[in-house]
């Protein structure tokens, strides 16, 4: 009996690996691909001249910067450029079902800056960025709302009741992440910005984009995953 034991368990083991072959074949490939790569967030930014990189070197644009900087903190993101530039809150509203045909997952609304450079009515701009954050929200696309101030020159009056329409909106729906001032630490400040005083230059976007980077990841995390 001693004898015939060895063959028996060789016999034994030779047909227990055939069985067991294809299930080894079938993990081997899943083993060889590894984890599952992070699903690509495509972010979309529309906005004017700031958001296009008016008067920038190419790939210094906000969208880029921050495209960046998102990817250094270990985030899959592409930021879609949606500027344009010398747009108004009207042109984002007009042309904003061209801009979704990119199919972002979430979207900064970064427009007002030409109404309040143009002194257009407060009540217009309101009107205008409540159609579009209504459309995102429609359409189940997280949003974030870049506020804005008028310049000085236009009066007090104005400006207050500028400043109040994106904090209005804001206050209308806690759905959205409001960012307040989106030349916020920038604006007015001669090192960070363009001769022209209105367009940041590289270490203004920079300041930008450092600024910024706590909103945005908080939009990021109301992607839905998947």
């Amino acid at each position: 009996m001693s004898s015939r034991f060895p063959v028996f368990t060789a016999r034994y083991g030779r047909r227990a690996l055939i069985r067991k072959l294809p299930a080894c074949f079938g993990v081997l490939p899943l083993l060889a691909a590894g984890p599952a790569a992070a699903r690509e967030i495509r972010l979309m930014m529309l906005g004017d001249s700031i958001t296009a990189g008016y008067g920038l070197p190419r790939g210094q644009a906000l969208p880029v910067r921050l495209e960046a900087a998102l990817r250094e903190r270990g985030r899959t993101v592409r930021v879609l450029d949606a500027g344009v530039s010398g747009d108004t809150t009207a042109g984002g509203r007009a042309r904003l079902d061209w801009a979704l045909a990119e199919r972002p997952d979430a979207v900064i609304v970064a427009l007002g800056g030409n109404d309040g450079l143009r002194g257009l009515a407060p009540a217009a701009t309101q009107a205008n960025l409540a159609a579009i954050l209504d459309a995102l929200a429609a359409r189940r696309l997280p949003a974030m709302l870049a506020g804005m101030l008028a310049p000085p020159n236009l009066g007090a009056d104005y400006g207050r009741d500028f400043a109040a329409t994106f904090t209005r909106l804001a206050e209308a729906r806690p759905e959205v992440v409001f960012y307040p001032f989106l030349l916020d630490g920038v604006a007015g400040d001669p090192a960070l910005n363009q001769p022209d005083r209105i367009h940041p230059n590289e270490a203004g976007v920079a300041e930008l984009v450092r600024r910024m980077l706590p909103a945005v990841e908080s939009l990021l995390g109301r992607v839905p995953s998947g």
